[in-house]
């Protein structure tokens, strides 16, 4: 029943317990790049299993975030930081393979958070990388199919309340997870926007990232503690998807902050009921 518990962790074994004694409905991995070596993606395998087996079915494998200094970028250029692209092109390659396997849910991040000074490094303008990156969107939806699905960012690049961006989704017809903070902190903390994108886009909306946040930066703030109005964002969820709170932590051994979300939300779904 939406809204799911959903929790998130990384592979550590002790994270996974801890989130599994309280018995959630969706499980998210975060991965780095060890998950996509050999023996990480054994041990992944491993974890997956692990959660099955407590008979949890909405499992989600959240690509790395990560290549060394760098986020994971789908723009990366090739042709100046080869070893970035390689990783990006094979990690993918063989997580698809892994969820597809598995019977799990792949994510990617469209984009992350790199300045515009960055992308001009690479690009002549935004439009370019944007062009490049959907091109490789489309490359991971032909393998992944109904095992993969593609979250918004912050950067203009793949961003959730941009038209451009909306309308090309809409075209290929992804299948979308959505991050409610980054549509709000991308549109500067207007709730109209957010709204207005989440209506839009919920028909192929397939898991949400729900997190609260002040708009003006990467926060990661417990709900009820950020500027999102849930009470007007609540109607407008598709609830035929998945969802997890993805919180930042004091303590990655006690998901509290991720639980506390989970009955915030519960309260505002039973007041608008009444």
């Amino acid at each position: 029943m939406f809204p799911h518990l959903g929790l998130k962790a990384s592979t550590d074994p002790q994270q996974v317990n801890e989130r599994l004694q309280y018995h959630p409905d969706v499980f998210e991995f975060y991965t780095d790049r060890q998950d996509v070596t050999d023996s990480g993606l054994i041990h992944l395998t491993k974890m997956i299993r692990l959660v099955q087996d407590q008979g949890i079915q909405h499992i989600i494998i959240h690509h790395p975030m990560r290549f060394g200094k760098y986020h994971n970028e789908l723009f990366v250029d090739a042709t100046k930081m080869l070893d970035q692209y390689n990783f990006l092109m094979a990690g993918t390659e063989r997580l698809i393979k892994l969820a597809v396997q598995e019977n799990v849910q792949l994510l990617v991040h469209g984009a992350y958070n790199e300045p515009l000074a960055f992308i001009q490094q690479f690009y002549p303008d935004v439009q370019t990388a944007q062009a490049l990156v959907f091109k490789r969107l489309d490359y991971f939806f032909a393998l992944g199919g109904d095992h993969i699905m593609f979250e918004n960012s912050i950067s203009p690049v793949f961003a959730y309340g941009d038209a451009t961006t909306e309308a090309l989704v809409i075209q290929k017809k992804y299948r979308l997870c959505f991050d409610v903070s980054h549509a709000f902190i991308y549109n500067h903390g207007d709730n109209a926007k957010l709204q207005a994108s989440l209506k839009r886009l919920a028909p192929q909306i397939v898991h949400y990232h729900l997190v609260d946040s002040m708009g003006l930066s990467h926060d990661s703030l417990p709900l009820g503690q950020g500027k999102i109005d849930w009470a007007k964002v609540y109607p407008l969820l598709n609830q035929q998807a998945t969802n997890i709170f993805e919180i930042n932590l004091k303590n990655q051994l006690d998901s509290k902050e991720m639980r506390d979300s989970y009955h915030y939300l519960l309260t505002i779904q039973q007041n608008l009921a009444h």
